[in-house]
């Protein structure tokens, strides 16, 4: 799957250096992608490589995971901080003109950094969107609801903030199945996520999240919504989630609602890495939308 690496080094940002690599030299305007988490590295991005056949197809980890450094600094876990980190890279590769590309974590920032209207940001592609908490909770629990009382009560109060040593055990049970049903239903996983997850930047991941558990989401994100601000996004923008993703089609649909002429694909056989359960079904549809904003006419036509 690998293509031609042009390009791999470390770029100064606030708070430390970030690793960044390249593929591709192609004429197409470069894709800039934005990995989840908080604190997952681009590993799992891997598929969106073969779309350097025509374009520069940028990875970088955010600072405190991966190949990044990890400075031990809590006040450094901002959003704000990541946004401005988006623009540090975006300046130091001259990247005049940019597709960008954030998946679940990353489409917080991707949004965040549309929402400043920057110039030469040529379109957004948001995969499993999650710019919304509280709807992400209330996806959670109706994910939920076939999970005996007792689990459910303790994600409930972990989503809260508020789970205890107790609640652990049960925690742990219902996170497995979750993942299993809707955020990677491959099995065995593959190699890239498994990269991801072993480069994954715990302190970054605990202080957005609230925590380590697989349904914190009680921390500096614990009142994330940029909902409202949605329809000042005047790009063209592709909205993609899985069928059993826990970005559910539903709430996909409802922020495509509120993006004047976004586009919307759900892939029926994904969750919430549907890029990788899916790769050439979903690069297929990420190549087509890249063509379509580059060559207006040809949609037309």
């Amino acid at each position: 799957m690998s293509k031609p690496l042009a390009q791999e080094r470390y770029i100064p940002v606030t708070g430390g250096r970030i690793w960044y690599c390249i593929f591709g030299t192609g004429a197409g305007i470069p894709l800039l992608t934005l990995h989840g988490g908080p604190g997952i590295p681009h590993d799992y991005l891997e598929p969106l490589e073969t779309l350097a056949d025509e374009r520069p197809v940028i990875f970088y980890d955010q600072l405190g995971c991966g190949r990044s450094d990890r400075p031990d600094d809590v006040s450094l876990w901002r959003i704000d901080r990541f946004v401005e980190e988006l623009g540090q890279v975006r300046q130091t590769l001259n990247l005049e003109q940019v597709h960008l590309f954030g998946h679940s974590w990353g489409t917080m920032l991707a949004t965040e950094y549309a929402l400043n209207r920057p110039a030469g940001l040529v379109s957004l592609i948001l995969a499993s969107p999650s710019m919304s908490h509280s709807r992400i909770a209330e996806d959670v629990m109706r994910l939920c609801a076939d999970f005996p009382t007792e689990i459910q009560s303790s994600i409930e109060m972990q989503l809260a903030g508020g789970s205890t040593k107790t609640d652990e055990p049960l925690l742990a049970q219902a996170a497995q199945e979750y993942s299993r049903r809707h955020l990677c239903r491959l099995n065995p996983l593959p190699d890239a996520l498994r990269r991801s997850v072993a480069g994954i930047g715990r302190q970054v991941y605990g202080t957005l999240r609230g925590g380590s558990g697989s349904f914190s989401l009680g921390g500096v994100l614990g009142s994330y919504d940029s909902s409202a601000r949605l329809s000042e996004i005047a790009i063209p923008t592709l909205l993609t989630c899985g069928r059993y993703d826990d970005s559910t089609p539903d709430t996909t649909a409802w922020y495509q609602g509120l993006i004047h002429g976004s586009e919307m694909a759900v892939f029926e056989q994904g969750s919430h890495m549907h890029h990788l359960e899916e790769p050439e079904h979903y690069v297929q549809v990420v190549r087509d939308f890249l063509h379509r904003v580059e060559c207006p006419q040809a949609k037309k036509e």
